[in-house]
């Protein structure tokens, strides 16, 4: 495990980028960035696309470790080059910001009001890999519908399962349990997520470090106990669907949460813009996130 990036995620200001859309969400990525369905007749075309994309955001001046600890790939943008090199070790030895890989296949069908994981046959093999590649960390995500405790176990219970795995791989999991933002009762939901985390996070051991990223709640700082768990690395907030402008201020209210945004990281980001448009859009959208991370 390497230590300066165990510091930079533990103490250093910043958020993470949440640039791993996957099969499923490429296409509406690709869209709400101005590349629509008909400029690409595959997915090998449309990989390709998402990667420039994504090597157009990394490779932007203004994406630096100064204000960003961590970035999330997709197993594929992992597997490719930035600027020559492997991309996780671009954005730790180039960009100083410590690499993630998201590992889960999707969801499975909704039961009793939650979506626990599709299973991951090939996740042992996945990790090898990921640490060759120098990736410090994993994420993985679920999605809780409704305030079901059957359901929220059935989700904590499998990715704290997993994350014990991926702990033993020697990297660092992001366990995501997300609470719709929709969802009818959600700050019930939230109130049995918590006991739930707590549970698993007293049964860690010593020494074994997970994160954890969550929807932002309804009430602020409802989090501070997971905050503040000698087994947790770091807190981050998922932007869920809220504009960037309703995360940042859901954001700036709980202490000691960082975000790690995908959607709201890249909006207003279009491939027709020039690269002095595109990188001053996402300076000021890395900056909003930045103080709003800072709290």
């Amino acid at each position: 495990m390497n230590t300066d990036q165990i510091n930079k995620i533990r103490t250093e200001n910043g958020f993470i980028a949440a640039l791993d859309q996957s099969g499923g969400s490429t296409p509406k990525a690709l869209a709400a960035y101005g590349v629509n369905a008909d400029a690409y007749s595959n997915d090998a075309e449309m990989f390709d696309l998402v990667h420039e994309m994504r090597t157009r955001i990394m490779t932007s001046p203004a994406f630096t470790g100064d204000r960003l600890i961590g970035a999330i790939l997709f197993e594929m943008t992992m597997d490719r080059e930035v600027e020559g090199k492997g991309t996780a070790d671009y954005l730790w030895d180039v960009k100083n910001v410590v690499p993630f890989l998201k590992v889960d296949k999707g969801l499975a069908d909704e039961k009793d009001g939650a979506q626990v994981m599709k299973p991951m046959p090939d996740l042992a093999d996945l990790l090898v890999r990921a640490k060759a590649k120098n990736v410090f960390g994993t994420k993985m995500r679920s999605v809780i519908k409704t305030s079901n405790p059957t359901g929220v176990d059935a989700v904590v219970d499998q990715q704290f399962e997993i994350g014990n795995q991926i702990v033993a791989a020697d990297l660092v999991p992001i366990i995501e349990p997300e609470v719709d933002i929709k969802s009818p009762d959600k700050s019930g939901a939230e109130e049995l997520l918590l006991k739930a985390l707590m549970k698993h996070l007293d049964q860690l051991g010593e020494g074994k470090l997970v994160m954890l990223k969550l929807t932002l709640p309804e009430v602020d700082n409802f989090y501070k106990p997971c905050i503040e768990h000698p087994n947790v690395l770091k807190v981050v907030a998922l932007s869920g669907g809220y504009s960037r402008e309703e995360a940042n201020q859901r954001l700036a209210r709980q202490n000691g949460m960082v975000a790690s945004f995908s959607r709201a990281l890249s909006e207003g980001l279009s491939a027709q813009q020039s690269d002095e448009e595109f990188n001053k859009t996402l300076d000021a959208a890395i900056e909003s996130i930045y103080q709003a991370s800072r709290t």
